[in-house]
Formats: C-alpha cells, sequence, structure tokens
C-alpha cells in the first residue's frame, strides 16, 4: 500500500513539473529569464538571422541594438529561435561556429557573428559544455519580446527573453 500511494505521488509530481526539462544527468533544468540590455543583445544577434521577421522589425532591433532609441517603430517584436548551438574550439582556434534553428529552418554562421552570439549567450548566463577540442553554449526555445515604446524611455524596460538552457 505505502508503495502504490508513493508511485501515485511520484506520477503526481511528474504531471505538475512536466513543463520542466531535464539535462543529459537528468537533473532538471528551470527555465531561464533576461530582461533589459543583455536581453536586447540576445534579441539583437539572433533577429538578423530570423526568416519569420519583417525586413522593418529586423531594422527596428537593429537600430536599438545600435543605441538609438528614438525610432519611428511602434510595435512589440518578438525574436524567436528554436534552438541555438554554439562552438568554439580551443585547439583548433579558428572553429567559431553557431547553428541557429528556426522551425525545419537551420542557419548556420561563422567567424564573427557565431562569436558575436556565442559571447551574447555567455552574457545571458548560458552555461558552457566542453568536449574534446571544444567549447559548447546552447539553448532553446527562445522567445525574446522587444517594446520599443518602453525601450524609448530609458527606464531600463522593453526587451525580456525567456529560454531553455541547453539543447
Amino acid at each position: 500500500m505505502k508503495r502504490t500511494i508513493s508511485a501515485c505521488l511520484a506520477g503526481a509530481v511528474l504531471v505538475a513539473g512536466a513543463a520542466h526539462v531535464a539535462d543529459a544527468n537528468g537533473a532538471s533544468v528551470a527555465p531561464s529569464k533576461i530582461s533589459g540590455s543583455t536581453a536586447l543583445a540576445l534579441a539583437g544577434v539572433i533577429a538578423p538571422l530570423s526568416p519569420v521577421l519583417s525586413g522593418a522589425e529586423k531594422k527596428a532591433v537593429a537600430t536599438l541594438f545600435a543605441a538609438n532609441a528614438d525610432i519611428s517603430y511602434k510595435k512589440s517584436i518578438v525574436v524567436t529561435a528554436d534552438k541555438i548551438v554554439c562552438r568554439t574550439g580551443n585547439v583548433d582556434i579558428t572553429v567559431r561556429n553557431c547553428e541557429v534553428t528556426f522551425g525545419k529552418k537551420v542557419k548556420t554562421v561563422n567567424g564573427p557573428t557565431a562569436n558575436e552570439i556565442f559571447a551574447t549567450e555567455a552574457l545571458a548566463g548560458i552555461p558552457p559544455d566542453g568536449a574534446a577540442g571544444s567549447n559548447f553554449e546552447s539553448l532553446s526555445k527562445l522567445s525574446c519580446t522587444i517594446d520599443p515604446n518602453a525601450i524609448r524611455q530609458k527606464d531600463g524596460s522593453g526587451a525580456d527573453c525567456t529560454f531553455q538552457p541547453g539543447s
């Protein structure tokens, strides 16, 4: 009887915690949230790659990221990516690449663009992982909301991102 109750409670905990994702070791990985300048930076490096954003939305994010809050674009912009995996080499130091997944489309970037994404992920608190001559950073379920009207107020608001560390 005791074992049955424990099994039922464990099942209830699993159902209640279904929104949590586990890492490779089975540990729970909670979704992360960032705001302010770091969120704008993360949206700023991913927006140019997005196949779903309009040219006007990409330009608005780029202008905000380039330190110009006085833009004519007024609507909120949502920058999303299903998965971002970046790799740098610590043996072959020329290796710098990121694969950014948007639905079924995967964009691979190298060099300075990959370095910019890798560094911004680190700034956002994405933990690095290493493997035989490489450093990895990855996240999934990125969703950043950029509100130009709030950013224009210059009070630190207007940029928020959520994501799942790891992929």
